[in-house]
């Protein structure tokens, strides 16, 4: 029997670092396990025309990439890319592409659409609030782009009720959208006992102090901000509390003279990007994990690595993290309020988890490692072909 060919597209893949591409390559890897035939159809990066990821094959279409520098990731595919779509979407038996507002997306559904292909739509943020002159942009390609390729999708994945609620109103038949949460890679995130003090000890981190630890793009939408002020307050009724947070982006600058404007310095550390081999290392490190998202979050991953990594976690209630909270080891506090966000910090900073490690990653293994949402993903390519 032939293997079953499944053409997933997606406006960035790796080396470019994000949700969508990790949720891609993590599908993708097990996927090519079970038997399935993958190809990446991405636009085209420093990587070359094509190339491959841990034996995923990737064909690359010319664009222009738009917004980037600015947080707000958005390729447009060049009309020379036709032939590119064409041939990888004639080539597969299902067509599955990622993200509602994606041009790319629409153009590989119009084509499937021609072809007799069936189509899967991946949801994976809700709507987000740029606070500014964005919004107008993202509301009108909502109304047309996003609406068109929820209209063309015979299949609709929401990573969250929430997301799922966000595709319904944007005209979505809810009989088509199925929820499957984000998994996690439950080998490389776990905690390791001998990692805290060497890792505290390399970032210059009182081995005694509490860490509360953000990964995050730093971005408007990612809530730095507010993590900034919660911070300042937070320290003031617990100086042991130390803000150790991961990630890079265009707010990155910014945040690092405002650390030095709340005098902050000491208790605020801005380690930049860190690798996706070093990363699991960093969870290790803390106490507890902050959520501080604004808006646009579907079920981001980072907090299900947290889980499994056995933190506890503070969050703000955006999206479709408080579907997965687990009783007594989670907080949600609402978007954008500082002294409720501090509130929680410092409360989850006084109180021992350690007595109880186990119980959170536990819960993980059994419900959200990547293998069951690849199992709730094949029985759908299954049911279309």
């Amino acid at each position: 029997m032939a293997r079953p060919k499944i053409c997933i597209v997606t406006h960035t893949f790796l080396p470019h670092v994000g949700g969508i591409e990790r949720v891609v390559y993590e599908q993708s890897k097990r996927l090519l396990k079970r038997g399935f035939d993958v190809q990446v159809l991405t636009s085209l990066d420093r990587s070359g025309k094509n190339y491959s990821v841990d034996g995923i094959n990737v064909r690359c279409y010319e664009s222009v990439n738009f917004g980037f520098r600015l947080g707000i990731p958005y390729s447009i595919p060049q009309f020379t890319s036709f032939g590119t779509f064409l041939r990888s979407v004639m080539s597969s038996d299902v067509v599955h592409v990622h993200g509602h507002p994606y041009l790319s997306s629409l153009f590989a559904s119009k084509l499937a659409k021609r072809c007799l292909k069936p189509i899967v739509l991946t949801q994976h943020n809700t709507y987000i609030d740029y606070n500014g002159i964005w919004n107008t942009f993202e509301s009108l390609n909502d109304l047309s782009v996003g609406r068109e390729n929820l209209k063309l999708a015979d299949r609709i994945i929401a990573i969250s009720d929430a997301t799922k609620q966000y595709v319904v109103r944007l005209g979505a038949k809810s009989s088509r959208v199925n929820v499957i949460h984000n998994g996690v890679d439950i080998d490389r995130f776990k905690w390791e006992p001998n990692v805290r003090e060497l890792l505290r000890a390399k970032l210059g981190i009182p081995q005694d102090a509490c860490v509360a630890l953000t990964v995050r793009r730093l971005v408007f939408k990612n809530g730095i901000d507010t993590l900034l002020e919660s911070a300042r307050i937070a320290v003031s009724r617990n100086p042991k509390l130390v803000f150790l947070v991961i990630g890079k982006g265009p707010d990155l600058e910014e945040a690092r003279t405002v650390v030095v404007k709340l005098g902050i310095k000491s208790n605020f550390k801005l380690a930049g990007f860190v690798s996706d081999e070093e990363l699991p290392r960093y969870y290790s490190a803390a106490d507890f994990f902050v959520l501080p998202s604004k808006s646009g979050e579907g079920l981001p991953l980072v907090a299900l690595e947290a889980m499994a990594s056995d933190l506890p976690i503070v969050a703000t209630n955006v999206g479709g993290i408080k579907e997965v909270m687990i009783r007594d080891f989670g907080r949600v506090v609402p978007p954008n309020d500082v002294e409720a966000l501090a509130g929680a910090i410092v409360e989850f900073s006084n109180m021992d988890f350690r007595s109880r490690r186990g119980q959170l990653r536990l819960v993980v293994e059994q419900s959200n490692g990547w293998e069951q949402n690849v199992d709730k993903l094949v029985k759908i390519y299954e049911e279309l072909i």
